[in-house]
């Protein structure tokens, strides 16, 4: 069916149809919901091109990568590019990817403002203050935060509750026995690692726990860093008897480490993971099964991209904010601290 014919099954006028089936807000919600029920009825589909065309868009949002650094490229950005085009495919908007050979990221930003080749974009790994987000609000172009910023322009964003799981982590762990719990967690300077660090302190502080800035790491998050920063921590009197790992791969590093010296996981030396929910690394099939705080990666990116859509429909940033909340799942790796033998 042709939107001349539907048009004429409604006894309406083209325009209004496809004002209609586009989201016009000037088209009134009755007329709206009795052309989408016809539409579904008769079978009609609107070509997504002529949707686009209609509504001065060009079908694709933009996302700006790093590429020569892996803290911010790897199985977290692939888990989080998969729940984001699985949505967006329900509306036929495919994304652009823009790799960043430099530092220069504010320059890619406005180029991509500039090109006119998308209609929003998604900014991830945000500051405590990013100028990204100062320059897209100032160029009032729609974008959706993975995270947080101290930024008081109005804008639209996604965060998970980085300071709850590291405070019922540390909490957690102290309930149990621990005095001596560690942190290896992404760098220095990114929101979420600096409010992990604040809910960490918070627990360590409520119990009137002194902080050992030796057992506070902020690094990349991998098998490497973890492997390293573990030995290190198990050579220093007294060692830690907890360590709280910010992602799964320095989680895998961590649990290599403590095995090498002798100790159990769980025992001897405790770990809590910030699990993801990667498909291939499953926290609850480890050997003891992981102690994690989780929240899926791959969801946010779902969601995110249903912010987009809002956005382009017309719904103002300012209301569009979400904190998730972070589900603490205890397991095997963590329990009360065992003295070593001797």
């Amino acid at each position: 069916m042709k939107l001349k014919e539907l048009a004429e099954q409604l006894g309406l006028s083209q325009t209004t149809v496809s004002r209609a089936l586009n989201g016009y807000p000037e088209v009134n919600e009755a007329t709206r919901e009795r052309v989408n029920k016809a539409a579904l009825k008769f079978g009609y589909s609107a070509n997504a091109n002529a949707r686009r065309l209609a509504m001065g868009r060009v079908g694709a949002i933009g996302i700006v990568v790093p590429i020569h650094s892996s803290e911010r490229f790897g199985p977290h950005t692939s888990e989080f590019l998969s729940g984001l085009a699985e949505r967006l495919s329900r509306d036929e908007i495919d994304f652009l990817i823009t790799p960043l050979i430099n530092n220069d990221e504010i320059s890619a930003y406005r180029r991509l403002i500039s090109s006119k080749r998308v209609d929003a974009m998604i900014v991830s790994h945000p500051s405590l203050v990013d100028e990204r987000v100062a320059v897209l609000t100032e160029a009032q172009f729609p974008f959706v935060l993975h995270g947080r910023t101290n930024i008081d322009a109005p804008h639209a964003w996604l965060d998970i509750d980085n300071k709850g799981a590291f405070y019922q982590a540390t909490s957690h762990l102290l309930d149990l026995g621990h005095k001596h719990i560690a942190m290896i967690d992404g760098l220095k300077g990114f929101t979420f690692s600096e409010h992990r660090e604040e809910g960490y302190r918070d627990a360590l502080n409520e119990r009137s726990i002194s902080i050992d800035p030796h057992f506070i790491v902020h690094d990349c998050f991998s098998d490497e860093i973890g492997f390293r920063e573990t030995q290190r921590f198990l050579s220093l009197r007294p060692h830690p008897t907890a360590i709280l790992a910010g992602s799964m791969m320095t989680a895998l590093g961590v649990s290599r480490a403590i095995r090498a010296k002798g100790y159990q996981l769980g025992k001897e030396v405790s770990i809590i993971a910030h699990d993801d929910v990667f498909p291939y690394l499953n926290a609850s099939n480890m050997v003891p099964a992981m102690t994690t705080t989780r929240s899926s990666i791959r969801a946010a990116g779902t969601r995110i991209a249903e912010m987009l859509v809002r956005l382009l429909d017309g719904e103002t940033p300012e209301t569009i904010h979400e904190v998730w909340p972070v589900e603490l799942i205890l397991r095997q790796s963590s329990g009360p601290p065992v003295i070593p033998a001797k």
